[in-house]
């Protein structure tokens, strides 16, 4: 067994208010000690997770950003904004009744989005870097937005609904890229962390999954895999039940420092 852990990033391994990761910090050094590769897994742009990578001491590690859409190698160049573009114009060109109830980060300035998110403006900045997806609220009604995410669907954009925002893009998914990862880094078991509905293929497709409590949003429904014990669920929010939960896990699977 060869195992690889993947997680989500706001209200996993990040608490949802201080975005710390403090609480997670024994099953964190359970990994380095074990030699387990962990992959960040997020809807933030790869500018916002690239310091986060580099504080857990990831090395080459790559990660996977804005929801999947991109899996990129830490410092690689951040400056090809075309596909963006093309998706907010895409969004721009839908009649204006579909197009108003959604407010995108390209709708927002760094102030507002540092409002919503709980951001420093620096961080606001860089949440708003986007590459290739978009995220967003909704307020409009429910069938207002079936009729939204129909018209974007004929031109090629995806919807996924994270803690906080309903993220649009071209495509691509967190357990789209988990697959090409493990098989970069020749890893056969993966462990997948999260705590909302754009986490759910990730959690399913992975070969032990682990949700966290959400108290912020929806959350994730009860999946099919916890009813064999192949999917876990926290009952600490944020990072305090992903340290719990995951050292609990590495311990069923006997793994030990310095295994892999």
């Amino acid at each position: 067994m060869t195992p690889i852990v993947f997680t989500d990033l706001d209200g996993t391994l990040l608490d949802h208010d201080s975005y710390s990761y403090a609480a997670a910090q024994p099953a964190l050094d359970a990994l380095r000690r074990a030699g387990i590769p962990l992959i960040l897994a997020s809807s933030k742009t790869a500018a916002e997770i690239a310091p986060l990578h580099a504080a857990l001491g990831l090395g080459d590690w790559p990660i996977i950003a804005e929801n999947g859409a991109a899996r990129l190698i830490p410092g690689a160049a951040v400056s090809d904004r075309s596909i963006y573009h093309r998706l907010r114009s895409t969004l721009d060109a839908l009649p204006a009744d579909l197009r108003a109830p959604y407010r995108g980060f390209g709708d927002m300035d760094d102030a507002e989005v540092a409002r919503i998110t709980g951001l420093p403006l620096p961080g606001a900045a860089l949440a708003r870097a986007r590459q290739y997806s978009e995220p967003g609220l909704w307020s409009g009604s429910a069938a207002g937005l079936d009729a939204f995410l129909a018209a974007l669907g004929a031109q090629g954009i995806t919807a996924r609904r994270g803690g906080r925002f309903l993220t649009l893009s071209f495509g691509g998914t967190k357990a789209g890229q988990m697959a090409a990862i493990m098989r970069d880094l020749g890893r056969d078991t993966a462990i997948a962390l999260g705590d909302a509905p754009n986490d759910i293929e990730m959690i399913e497709t992975a070969r032990y999954g682990i949700v966290i409590r959400n108290d912020h949003g929806s959350g994730i429904a009860p999946l099919a895999g916890e009813a064999t014990g192949r999917i876990l669920r926290s009952t600490s929010p944020g990072p305090k039940g992903w340290n719990t939960e995951l050292l609990a896990l590495l311990g069923r699977l006997g793994v030990t420092e310095g295994q892999t």
